[in-house]
């Protein structure tokens, strides 16, 4: 009930506390624009003097730009990668009021504090709001070193409040602007167990395998289906695409990009993701992070889906309203 009441007030500050939303969203068929800042697979790009070489890591951040609001999901491992990624690009963050962990590990929140302090130079408002969903502040523990706190989003996020950001919880889905959504914990129909059970959660007054129970997506209405954003899809990628079309109504994912933990996955998980691939209407995927080579390749393989319709993730990859736009390396 407290985590109830919690996410509850948590919904109603983050309507309250949402600036004013742009023309021309998703759902009305305007333009967005999807963009890789940090995964594995580093990428090169054309600037004024010639090619300018982008940077990987273990890590995984991406930037929505729709109509005048950017939100940037995830922040990757290292602190200072995402900027210089980004500035590579073209891209400024200073813009970024609003920025989203998908769950507690520091290879997705490792850049937050870093960019908070950078771009609250140029704007006070930049990084300011932080959205995570219920669960993310639960104490952890190696199985191995059980007196050990091994939660490192909590110091994180406590020092990202003595920066003024507001941290904002989310017990359900959140519809950030018209059209972009939050998914909130997600429902775990789906037997897809992607996570490892080295680590142990507190959950329910006792220490569990790590479901990493605050997994949240964000999905993006627009006129050709949904597209979904994941930092590591521990939640499952078929189980988080049901939670979206039923919670928008819509009836097709569209898209699926970022880091989907099916590197460990066998043949037959490889197989049964594909076959509810098709049954979702998936038409574009860009695997990044810790999907795995094999993985992608072998979904593509099993979907029919073309080399510009499946690809491995890359720093600099876009998704628009126009398709994949996968840069040099994974064409």
């Amino acid at each position: 009930m407290r985590l109830f009441l919690i996410g509850l007030l948590a919904g109603i500050l983050s309507v309250i506390g949402l600036p004013a939303t742009a023309q021309n969203t998703p759902r009305d068929g305007g333009e967005f624009t999807i963009t890789v800042l940090s995964t594995a697979l580093a990428d090169a790009t054309a600037g004024s003097g010639g090619l300018i070489s982008t940077h990987g890591e273990w890590g995984f951040s991406a930037l929505i730009e729709a109509g005048d609001r950017k939100i940037l999901y995830d922040t990757g491992f290292d602190p200072d990668l995402v900027f210089e990624n980004a500035e590579k690009l073209g891209l400024d963050l200073s813009g970024v009021t609003d920025v989203v962990l998908s769950h507690n590990h520091v290879d997705h929140s490792g850049g937050l504090l870093a960019l908070r302090e950078r771009l609250m130079q140029i704007n006070p408002e930049a990084m300011s709001r932080l959205h995570v969903a219920s669960g993310m502040l639960a104490t952890r523990r190696m199985a191995s070193v059980p007196g050990q706190e091994s939660n490192t989003a909590i110091p994180i996020i406590a020092a990202y409040e003595e920066l003024g950001g507001t941290v904002i919880v989310h017990d359900g889905p959140v519809e950030l602007a018209p059209g972009i959504w939050l998914t909130g914990p997600v429902p775990r129909v789906h037997e897809e167990r992607h996570w490892s059970p080295a680590v142990e959660v507190m959950w329910d007054s006792e220490f569990v395998p790590d479901f990493v129970p605050e997994d949240m997506a964000l999905v993006i209405e627009t006129p050709g289906g949904l597209a979904v954003i994941s930092g590591c899809g521990h939640a499952g990628i078929i189980n988080i695409a049901d939670h979206a079309m039923a919670f928008t109504g819509a009836p097709q994912v569209a898209a699926a990009i970022g880091g989907f933990h099916l590197v460990f996955s066998d043949d037959a998980m490889l197989a049964w993701t594909a076959a509810q691939f098709e049954r979702i209407g998936l038409t574009h995927f860009i695997g990044a992070h810790c999907t795995g080579v094999h993985a992608v390749n072998r979904l593509a393989e099993l979907t029919g889906l073309e080399r510009d319709h499946a690809v491995l993730g890359a720093v600099g990859q876009r998704y628009s309203q126009d398709g994949i736009s996968p840069g040099l390396i994974a064409r």
